[in-house]
C-alpha cells in the first residue's frame, strides 16, 4: 500500500544539504521550545491557562480575564506545532532523499513521538497544579527530544555505513562517561529549579505550587559539585584527545564544550549571588541546552560513516547485460 510519504518521494529529491538544513531546524526548534517552557515559567504563566487541552474549561484559547499569563502559556502550547512542522519537514526530506535514508526517517519519527508525549507531560503538569516533579521531567523529556535532534542532524552529515571509530576505545568511554556525567548536572538542575524561587505561576496562599521538600541551598551545591566534576572530565577529555592527536573535530568540540561550561558556571553563580532573577535564570537554561548539546557531539565525533555500499550485482545478471 502506498503512503502519502512514499508518494511524495516519487516526485519529490531533496539535496542532502536540504536533509541537513531541514534537521537543523528541528533540532532549533527543539531548542526554542526549552526556551519558550523556561519564560512560561519564570513569568509566573504555568497556569496561565488552567486545564489542557483547553485553556479553560470552556475556552480553547485564553480569555481576556486571564491577561498575559494566559496569552504566555497558550503561545507556549502554539509553538509546539511549530515544533511539529519542523521535525515533519525533517521526516519529509529524509524519506524523500534519493537513496531513501531510512535511519534518518526513524530519527524523524522518535522525535515527532517525544513531541507528542511530551505535550500530553505538559497537560499532566498544568493538571496537577505544576507539580515539581512532573515539571522536572517535562524538562528532562525536552532534554531527550534535543538528543535525538542533535543525532539526527549529525547523522544527516555522515554516510549510512557501519560506524568505524576513530580512536582507542577507551577514549570512547571517556566521552561517554562525560556525556552522563553533564546529564546528571542536568536533572540536577531541574531538583534545584524545584525547589527555588520560582514556582512557575502565582497563587494564593491556601493553594500554593507545590515545591521539592529539599534544602535548596544544599541542592545548589550538589549542583555545583556536579558542575566541577564535568568541567574537570571535559579537561580530562581536551588533553587526552591532544595527547593521542584525535580528529580536529573532537579536539574542537571539546574545546567548545569546556567554554560553554565555564561560562554556563560564571553564570550559575552570578545568579545564586543575586537572588536569581529570572532573565539571568533564562539563560542559564538556554546554556543547559547548549551545554548538553556540546557534550552530545563530542562522541559523535570519535566515528565516521562511509557511505553505505551498493548492494553487489549477481554474476549471472553481469553475464546476462
Amino acid at each position: 500500500m502506498r503512503t502519502p510519504s512514499s508518494l511524495l518521494a516519487d516526485r519529490w529529491h531533496p539535496s542532502a544539504e536540504l536533509v541537513r538544513r531541514a534537521a537543523l531546524a528541528a533540532l532549533v526548534m527543539s531548542i526554542v521550545i526549552v526556551v519558550t517552557g523556561g519564560a512560561v515559567r519564570l513569568t509566573g504563566s504555568g497556569l496561565g491557562c488552567t486545564t489542557w487541552p483547553k485553556c479553560t474549561g470552556e475556552s480553547l484559547v485564553p480569555t481576556p480575564k486571564m491577561g498575559i499569563y494566559g496569552v504566555i502559556e497558550f503561545t507556549n502550547r502554539m509553538l509546539t506545532y511549530v515544533l511539529c512542522a519542523a521535525v515533519g519537514w525533517a521526516i519529509l526530506a529524509a524519506r524523500s532523499h534519493k537513496p531513501w535514508r531510512r535511519t534518518l526517517t526513524k530519527l524523524g519519527w522518535a522525535q515527532f513521538w517525544l513531541v507528542m508525549s511530551n505535550a500530553v507531560l505538559g497537560g499532566i503538569t498544568t493538571l496537577t497544579g505544576l507539580n515539581p516533579y512532573v515539571v522536572a521531567l517535562h524538562l528532562i523529556a525536552a532534554m531527550g527530544l534535543v538528543w535525538v535532534a542533535v543525532l539526527m542532524w549529525e547523522r544527516s552529515k555522515e554516510g549510512d555505513g557501519p560506524a568505524q571509530p576513530v580512536v582507542s576505545q577507551p577514549l570512547i568511554q571517556l566521552s561517554r562517561v562525560l556525556v552522563t556525567a553533564t546529564g546528571l548536572l542536568v536533572v540536577a538542575g531541574t531538583l534545584v529549579t524545584g525547589a527555588g524561587h520560582h514556582p512557575g505561576a502565582f497563587t494564593d496562599l491556601k493553594h500554593p505550587v507545590p515545591r521539592i521538600p529539599l534544602d535548596y541551598d544544599r541542592l545548589a551545591q550538589a549542583h555545583a559539585d556536579l558542575a566541577f566534576i564535568t568541567v574537570g572530565l571535559s579537561l580530562a577529555v581536551i588533553f587526552a584527545f591532544a595527547a593521542v592527536k584525535a580528529p580536529p573535530a573532537a579536539r574542537a568540540r571539546a574545546r567548545e564544550l569546556f567554554v560553554v561550561l565555564l561560562a554556563q558556571g560564571l553564570l550559575g553563580f552570578v545568579q545564586y549571588f543575586t537572588n536569581v532573577p529570572e532573565i539571568l535564570v533564562g539563560i542559564h537554561m538556554l546554556g543547559a541546552t547548549l551545554v548538553w548539546i556540546a557534550a552530545l557531539r563530542i562522541p559523535l565525533a570519535l566515528r565516521q560513516r562511509p557511505e553505505e555500499p551498493a548492494p553487489a550485482v549477481p554474476a549471472q545478471a553481469l553475464q546476462n547485460a
